[in-house]
């Protein structure tokens, strides 16, 4: 049937002379545009709204039993690789709860593999049901001051930003380069306007009139807003606030507060970063839904910041609505308080009933994103950290937060005039290694408040370039994780007195396992539970995404790259010894 024929099909349907393919009956429908909540029924053909609350007939019959029908949730930033899971699993592991379209980013898959990455990511998504819109990285690597896998400029992103699926320009992490107009950066975001793409923000901390040359830059959202003051101002600049509920970043209940019936349509929702753990526990977006509504937003608004907002922020064709001819991407709830999908369809086809999905694909892995661990042989010298002074700058963990502490330390050296936690109890020594083209460059430092005693960890995810990270309290136990992860090809990894305790192989890109969320869970829950029962971890600091976390060069105030210690305040490496 052509698209024309289709049209005529559903003008037909619409007028009530011919039958619907679906309809949905005794249901209460979320209309977005009036937010009213109207009766239905709701009638559904070639995979689009025909219309509701009229009389229509239909060759299929769905009793949602009082349930609400809302459209189809939209996640409007997300990183699918800090879920450990490969595309395919993912949307196994969220279409249940009712999140049919997704604004990803994958630029922890850029930052290892470049383009092929990226490609990787395309290729996976579209075997799944999930809708799901790929921004282009913009920042491979964060800043300048980093070694990843690849380096991905304006010319390598022209390559892609005509392909179906590429949907504009990932977060702009690197604000400083805007604000002073970096013509590198400038060739990425004219690429953005010219392909009229949205382009997604990054500024934390970013105030007055920084702030408003970076949104001059044509950045058109931020998820970074942390306090309502924040918020607003960027409202005012006319940012749409994606309001984060992730794993490690909850921004959402600080943020409530702010929403009003004037603003809250600049608002949107999405998770960034969510564990496989959180969302089978507690659910996705509509999880944030369910707080939202908690914390007193009224329902009907909620849903409309879930799925209408986004989709005209995003500028989704036909989507976030249930209106005549929008695409039927929709669930069906039993309550607006705990917004469990009772049914959840793509398009008009129903793909998940009561959590479980109706519907089945292949997984896909590439080989252009595995044998991603290239590191030169290392010893325990490797480790050996020399002390200038004994004044030095220390990352100071704040649990809950990828936020750290820039600390001044008085510390000791052994007889050999080098950093040992065992002249320095309460104290760990970190360690970044590059690993994507064995140059042997290792970034070596002091961590605070962290607590590891008798072991190390090491883990092949750490934001944004995933090199290894390794932190311990003895080199031979540091030196067993990283063999550990290199025989793995990726992932986490404790060990202790020489032995492995618990690990979690990730050789997509060292940064996703092809397995269920299920097992990935289980898996990453068994280790959290090692690490605290036998490290001695500080308890209110998650073991593994403190460490995550602890190379991101774009949040405050220190952290520690390949390369050495950076100040992310002041925007520039710094040493280690205060002389």
């Amino acid at each position: 049937m052509t698209k024309r024929q289709q049209l005529n099909d559903l003008i037909d349907m619409a007028a009530g002379r011919k039958k619907a393919d679906l309809l949905i009956t005794n249901c209460k429908v979320i209309d977005v545009f009036n937010q009213q909540i109207v009766d239905g029924p709701l009638a559904i053909g070639h995979g689009r709204v025909v219309g509701y609350g009229h009389d229509y007939q239909a060759e299929q019959v769905l009793d949602a039993k009082g349930g609400y029908v809302m459209p189809g949730l939209i996640d409007g930033h997300v990183h699918i690789e800090s879920s450990s899971l490969i595309p395919t699993q993912f949307a196994r592991c969220i279409l249940p709860f009712g999140t049919t379209t997704i604004i990803a980013d994958p630029h922890e898959i850029g930052n290892v593999c470049g383009l092929d990455g990226i490609r990787y990511m395309l290729d996976a998504s579209r075997k799944t049901p999930l809708d799901v819109r790929i921004m282009l990285p913009s920042c491979v690597p964060a800043t300048p001051f980093e070694q990843a896998g690849c380096v991905l400029e304006a010319e390598d992103l022209a390559e892609l930003i005509n392909e179906p699926g590429i949907h504009g320009l990932g977060e702009v992490m690197d604000y400083p380069s805007v604000i002073n107009h970096d013509e590198k950066m400038m060739n990425k975001l004219w690429l953005a306007k010219d392909h009229d793409r949205v382009i997604d923000g990054h500024s934390p901390g970013v105030k007055g009139k920084d702030l408003v040359a970076y949104v001059m830059g044509g950045i058109m959202t931020d998820h970074e807003c942390s306090t309502t003051e924040d918020m607003l101002e960027r409202i005012r600049l006319g940012q749409y606030i994606l309001l984060r509920e992730g794993s490690t970043c909850k921004d959402l209940l600080n943020l409530i507060p702010a929403i009003t019936p004037a603003n809250a349509r600049r608002c949107v929702l999405c998770t960034d970063d969510r564990e496989p753990a959180d969302i089978l526990s507690t659910g996705h977006i509509n999880k944030s839904l369910r707080l939202a509504v908690e914390h007193g937003l009224d329902p009907v608004l909620a849903v409309t910041i879930a799925t209408l907002n986004a989709a005209e922020c995003f500028k989704l064709k036909d989507k976030g609505a249930i209106a005549p001819n929008y695409i039927a991407d929709l669930l069906i709830v039993e309550d607006l308080v705990s917004f469990n999908a009772k049914h959840v369809f793509v398009a008009g086809k129903e793909i998940a009933r009561d959590g479980k999905l109706l519907v089945e694909w292949e997984d896909y892995v590439s080989d252009s994103v595995l044998n991603t661990v290239n590191i030169p042989e290392l010893t325990e010298s490797s480790f050996t950290l020399p002390l200038k002074t004994e004044k030095v700058n220390v990352i100071g963990v704040k649990p809950g937060s990828v936020v750290t502490n820039h600390l001044i330390m008085d510390v000791k050296k052994d007889r050999n005039g080098n950093f040992s936690v065992q002249e320095n109890p309460g104290l760990n020594k970190l360690a970044v290694i590059e690993r994507h083209h064995a140059t042997g460059n290792i970034g070596l430092g002091i961590l605070a408040n962290y607590g590891l005693k008798n072991g190390a960890i090491a883990v092949t995810v750490a934001h944004d370039s995933h090199n290894i990270v390794v932190v311990g309290d003895n080199d031979a136990d540091m030196l067993a994780a990283v063999q550990d992860i290199k025989q793995m090809g990726g992932g986490f990894s404790l060990c202790q007195d020489g032995k492995v305790l618990a690990h979690l192989a990730l050789p997509i890109g060292g940064l996703m396992s092809d397995k269920s969320a299920q097992e990935v869970a289980d898996n990453l829950h068994e280790m959290i539970n090692v690490a605290k029962q036998s490290f001695g971890i500080n308890p209110a600091a998650h073991p593994l995404m403190t460490l995550v976390f602890m190379t991101l060069p774009v949040i405050p105030q220190i952290k520690l790259t390949s390369t050495g210690l950076f100040d992310v305040k002041a925007y520039q490496p710094i040493k280690l010894c205060v002389e």
